[in-house]
């Protein structure tokens, strides 16, 4: 044993020679790993921050600007959506070798000679109704109030036995007291209230009204008679490219054509709506059954409310007129299944998805434009949040707007 070396290394396994180049190089040492610069990314933030604050000043600027100038917004944006309703017809014309001039004289006198006979024709239904939607309510609230009134209650008793105590200690008092004189009443006549004068009183006048709707009738005709006149200079303003310019003509031709086709199927299921509710109320034998009619088509653009403030009203006209819940609720209940019809089926049927729009985008779009214009805003926010619609479509950048809007 003494003879034999023992090499102390012999028993020990050589370390793993086996990792190869490429593993060395998929950890590189913790110094050669480089971190994000802190001051970068503040700057980052910083600008995104702007660009939120900027965005936000911007859109109340934009609101401040739409309500203090809507005397200027209101008959423009009015003027476009009529133009966009009328231009089918206008193209019809011009399809049949009738110049474009001609064509638009044509359609406006139309209008507004249709217009003017339907107005001057139910002139005085209109007036009646006006005249009659308050004594109709204070009529139906008398009614309720006298049907809750059954056996008295409690209080009613109390109120009572302190009534006839009250008479019976002044008879005595009378007894030993000097003659009175008869007391002398005042009686205040009030005026009448007429919901006609009122919206009348609260309006912008009879001269400020027809100054308006002149301003309307003619931006209508010059955009008529205009074509598709800005749509070349758009498109001569995207560039050289004969692409872009095929793209951006196109999208304008979807747009015009989605636009046009949305703003006449309004024009129409309101107008089918009218003559429907017309026949209807004509049916059951409702007093100004024209009036109601033409009011039922113009509200219809409104939502949800237009359609209930309708039911209502005529509800309490049914009930005044035949002095029954039960005719009250055939009229009520006739005008909601119209709108419900002409609603769900004609217009979804005519316009196929360009009509489902997100009923909470819908409410939302009636409260700010109601706010923002009161009721011109109520009528006029369909057809804005429509065309919106329509153009986020056809625009790459706006269609998460798109996808809000859609149903």
């Amino acid at each position: 044993m003494d003879g034999i070396a023992v090499n102390p290394a012999a028993n020990v396994s050589p370390e793993p020679q086996s990792m190869s180049a490429g593993s060395v190089e998929a950890c590189p040492p913790i110094e050669s790993i480089s971190l994000p610069d802190p001051a970068h990314l503040t700057d980052r933030v910083s600008i995104d921050m702007r660009g939120l604050a900027l965005a936000i000043v911007t859109t109340v600027v934009v609101v401040f600007a739409l309500q203090w100038a809507e005397k200027f917004f209101i008959p423009l944006v009015l003027g476009i959506i009529i133009a966009y309703t009328l231009n089918p017809l206008v193209v019809w014309l011009e399809r049949i070798k009738i110049p474009r001039v001609v064509g638009t004289s044509i359609v406006m006198l139309v209008v507004l000679g249709g217009s003017a006979f339907v107005t001057i024709s139910l002139r005085g239904q209109i007036q009646t109704i006006l005249d009659q939607l308050p004594a109709a309510a204070s009529k139906l609230s008398v009614t309720l109030r006298s049907m809750r009134e059954g056996q008295p209650n409690t209080m009613q008793k109390v109120q009572a036995a302190a009534h006839e105590l009250d008479k019976a200690t002044s008879q005595a008092a009378d007894i030993h007291s000097e003659p009175k004189q008869p007391a002398t009443h005042i009686v205040i006549d009030q005026p009448t209230f007429k919901l006609g004068d009122f919206l009348m009183a609260g309006s912008m006048g009879m001269f400020g009204f027809i100054s308006q709707s002149a301003m309307v009738v003619i931006l209508v005709f010059f955009l008529l008679l205009a074509g598709d006149t800005f749509k070349r200079k758009l498109v001569r303003l995207t560039g050289p490219s004969l692409s872009d310019k095929k793209i951006t003509v196109h999208i304008l031709d979807d747009i015009d054509v989605s636009i046009q086709r949305y703003m006449f199927t309004l024009l129409v299921a309101n107008v089918l709506l009218a003559l429907l509710t017309w026949t209807a109320f004509r049916w059951i034998g409702l007093d100004n059954a024209g009036g109601w009619a033409i009011a039922a088509g113009i509200l219809h653009v409104i939502p949800y409310l237009g359609p209930a403030l309708i039911a209502v009203a005529t509800g309490m006209v049914g009930f005044m007129q035949f002095e029954s819940f039960w005719m009250a609720l055939v009229v009520s209940g006739s005008s909601l299944a119209i709108a419900t019809f002409v609603g769900i089926f004609v217009v979804t049927w005519m316009t196929g998805h360009i009509a489902k729009m997100n009923a909470v985008a819908v409410f939302i779009s009636l409260l700010f434009w109601g706010w923002l214009w009161g009721v011109w805003g109520l009528l006029l926010a369909i057809p804005i949040i429509g065309i919106v619609k329509v153009v986020s479509q056809h625009i790459e950048e706006l269609h998460p707007l798109a996808e809000l809007l859609k149903k």
